[in-house]
């Protein structure tokens, strides 16, 4: 059995998750020249793709030489490639896929309902942890509940009259990543009319306090073998006038997040570091956190505040992992072992006896 990685989807994060996933798939062939690489269109259809293939060779659409594959669930599911007529579908060898399917159904959990209905280990967030993760109301609730630090938040819609805080406010999708369809607005009625105007908002938007005394730092954590936290980042802002850390600060540079500026580690006020870590620990607990993930705080010299998780973080946040370094093959080669040991989910029908059946008696009999 051999592993594989999968990268794309329909998302608005498609691109970067096609680099991490040509880092890891790349990484992956020094040491399994076999590893496959599957790639989830914009569209949804899944291809395996040949390992060796370049970034540009997406821009126009499939990379030359990509097969067609179909996910089917059930005993004995997986991805199978067609044979043709006269000959039967043929299932991809692999035990383990590497998930960089960074944002959307990719990191929201339906990726992750479909892999384990397939009987296929996979790397990073469960089911429950993608779903929880992604949505920022739900994780700001959660987090807020056991006694971790946050700005307020609350959920924007037309019907909304007021918020209790005052302005001005940074709106998020409610459901989306951490840089796209992110707006600073000054007051309510400009807040309110984001939500007609800004299509990333149209599911979900969430408001909190805009604090321009505020910058980003970023913590990545791993699972396995054991509970391990990164070095702590500050990511520089490209733009200097740049309201908040934008999209394109994090990874527009040719290599996904590895080639944005950063300043690691992060210099802060005394003690700061220590309680970072602190709430990063507590995070990982509360949050079910499962592989690699990051978590971003906002702070100044004296307040510390927990902002979002990303639980399928771009280029698997390798740069982090450098006090004590941890090579790029390890990282991978953990995920794999975590995945292959520590399965997402299993199902069990353990209870289903037939008893509620046999007692049930007629159906028709009970709508009459």
């Amino acid at each position: 059995m051999t592993s594989g990685v999968m990268y794309g989807g329909p998302s608005p994060e498609h691109d970067v998750s096609i680099l991490t996933g040509l880092q890891a798939l790349r990484e992956l062939r020094r040491t399994e020249s076999d590893a496959t690489g599957i790639y989830w269109t914009k569209t949804g259809e899944f291809f395996q793709v040949p390992g060796d293939v370049e970034a540009e060779a997406f821009v126009e659409g499939l990379p030359r030489g990509s097969s067609v594959l179909t996910l089917r669930l059930g005993d004995g599911g997986g991805f199978f490639s067609s044979a043709g007529r006269l000959s039967k579908d043929r299932r991809l060898d692999l035990d383990v896929l590497v998930l960089a399917t960074h944002g959307g159904p990719g990191e929201d959990g339906s990726l992750q309902a479909a892999l384990d209905l397939a009987g296929l280990a996979y790397t990073g967030p469960t089911v429950a942890g993608a779903a929880l993760g992604m949505d920022k109301w739900s994780f700001s609730a959660v987090v807020t509940a056991a006694g971790l630090p946050t700005l307020p938040r609350a959920l924007l819609t037309q019907s909304t009259t007021t918020l209790h805080f005052g302005g001005p406010y940074i709106l998020k999708p409610r459901f989306g990543g951490s840089s796209i369809g992110i707006d600073v607005v000054s007051d309510f009625e400009t807040a309110r009319a984001r939500l007609r105007t800004n299509g990333h908002l149209a599911l979900g938007c969430v408001a909190e306090p805009f604090r321009a005394d505020l910058h980003d730092v970023q913590v990545a954590v791993r699972t396995y073998p054991t509970l391990a936290l990164s070095a702590i980042e500050r990511p520089i802002r490209r733009t200097g006038a740049a309201e908040i850390l934008d999209y394109r600060d994090k990874y527009v540079g040719g290599d996904g997040m590895v080639s944005a500026p950063r300043e690691i580690p992060a210099v802060m006020a005394p003690g700061q570091a220590a309680r970072i870590v602190e709430i990063a620990e507590s995070v990982a607990d509360v949050a079910g956190v499962r592989g690699v993930a990051r978590i971003d705080f906002l702070v100044n010299d004296d307040e510390i505040y927990l902002n979002e998780i990303n639980t399928i973080p771009g280029s698997l946040a390798k740069h982090l992992f450098v006090d004590p370094p941890v090579p790029f093959a390890q990282l991978l080669a953990d995920l794999i072992a975590e995945a292959r040991v520590r399965p997402a989910h299993h199902y069990s029908s353990a209870g289903a006896d037939g008893l509620v059946l046999r007692s049930a008696g007629s159906i028709a009999a009970k709508l009459a």
